[in-house]
């Protein structure tokens, strides 16, 4: 589910949902597994110095509610490419993905990409954290997924 809780930037919610969809079915999990918030810098910025005491804003953040996180979904589909893993319950619930559109706005003009695509890596990316990755810490492995993820999408 995609929420929409800022006005700054036009976000048209229907393709972000598309797009999630897609993502859950690459990823093997539950529809409506997760939730997706637009929200303003000023919130942004907000919940980025109230859980990582980081000063303003930023494009993208997750919470999951596992806080263990469930680390290995994508890489256990796609290593060898061995039978798929099962699906994850619909009524089980990885967390919340926070995405501030003016944020993803300047940083998409200045990787040269357009702010919908823009806000689908942000999509991808959140979800990956979500799973349990985290590209501060794992040497490199979410980079990879999230690559080959990224040229599967068309988002390269």
């Amino acid at each position: 589910m995609i929420l929409n809780r800022q006005r700054a930037v036009r976000a048209a919610r229907q393709p972000l949902e598309l797009f999630l969809r897609r993502v859950e079915r690459e990823l093997h999990l539950g529809v409506s597994a997760l939730t997706v918030c637009l929200v303003s810098d000023a919130e942004m910025a907000r919940l980025n110095e109230a859980f990582l005491r980081k000063k303003g804003p930023t494009d993208v953040l997750s919470f999951p509610a596992d806080k263990k996180g469930r680390k290995g979904t994508y890489a256990e589909s796609t290593a060898k490419r061995r039978a798929k893993p099962k699906a994850a319950a619909p009524e089980q619930y990885l967390g919340d993905i926070a995405i501030a559109p003016a944020t993803a706005r300047r940083y998409a003009k200045k990787n040269g990409r357009s702010l919908r695509n823009e806000l689908r890596v942000l999509i991808l990316h959140g979800v990956l954290h979500l799973l349990g990755y985290d590209h501060e810490t794992d040497r490199g492995e979410m980079n990879r997924i999230e690559q080959r993820m990224r040229r599967r999408f068309g988002l390269a």
